[in-house]
């Protein structure tokens, strides 16, 4: 197993710190890691509506320019 060394210095750090091998910190993020993915939900696909009218933005009307977006759609309220 090869390891970034500037992770490998933080866990060895970590390991002295919690007065633990290593090795057991190394199963015990494994453990953390696997335990994760296994509780992680299942997602389902999801099927967006697509538009087939026609037309598009007003004129004058850039999609680019959050604030005149902005402004035009308060006028119309």
């Amino acid at each position: 197993m090869r390891l970034d060394d500037a992770l490998l210095e933080r866990a060895k750090r970590e390991a002295a710190r919690r007065n633990i091998t290593f090795t057991r910190l190394l199963e015990e993020g494994l453990q953390l890691a696997l335990a994760r993915r296994q509780q992680a939900p299942r997602s389902t696909p999801v099927s967006l509506p697509v538009f087939q009218g026609s037309g598009g933005t007003l004129p004058g009307i850039d999609l680019d320019d959050t604030s005149a977006l902005l402004d035009a759609m308060d006028a119309r309220r």
